[in-house]
């Protein structure tokens, strides 16, 4: 192999490594949080992501989201809350608890589920929720749905996947 061509080889994979990363940045920038709002906690989402195989309403048979099941943990690996759905809930170990509105999502590599930005509805319960506004989901590790087959014959079949994901939740400044 010629030093030119191992020059170009390695040029090419550097201008991919640059694009790819770029891009995750443009994704992670269509998540972010408005301005007026400040990290006030964050959390790691440890668990499992249910599909069913399911007839949708154009007539195919996929996989159908069901809903999340996570344990929110702190940056030292304890449970500080709670993630279920639907709808999607989060929990804190308080008994305060958000659900919200999907505003945004953006790619987050293949077999990833993408990232996410929520507004939060006002908190039930008084304690770590209270006045939570955004929850932002980044840095997320598979979720996805199964790559096993989902056909008629397989119709009514369920799917556990794990996954992980960072959530942080803000509350105005």
């Amino acid at each position: 192999m010629s030093i030119q061509h191992l020059t170009r080889a390695t040029l090419a994979t550097a201008l991919m490594a640059t694009f790819s990363h770029a891009a995750l940045a443009q994704s992670s920038d269509d998540v972010q949080v408005p301005d007026g709002h400040a990290v006030a906690l964050e959390t790691v989402g440890v668990g499992t992501i249910k599909y069913m195989c399911e007839t949708n309403d154009s007539g195919d048979v996929e996989w159908v989201f069901k809903g999340p099941s996570a344990a929110l943990n702190d940056s030292d690996g304890n449970q500080v809350g709670s993630y279920y759905g639907p709808p999607a809930t989060w929990e804190a170990m308080d008994g305060s608890k958000v659900t919200g509105t999907q505003l945004a999502t953006a790619d987050n590599g293949e077999g990833n589920i993408p990232l996410q930005l929520v507004e939060a509805n006002p908190a039930e319960g008084e304690g770590a929720m209270t006045g939570v506004s955004y929850i932002q989901r980044m840095n997320t590790e598979g979720g996805v749905a199964p790559s096993m087959g989902c056909d008629a014959d397989h119709e009514g079949a369920t799917a556990i996947v794990t996954y992980q994901a960072d959530y942080n939740f803000y509350m105005a400044e």
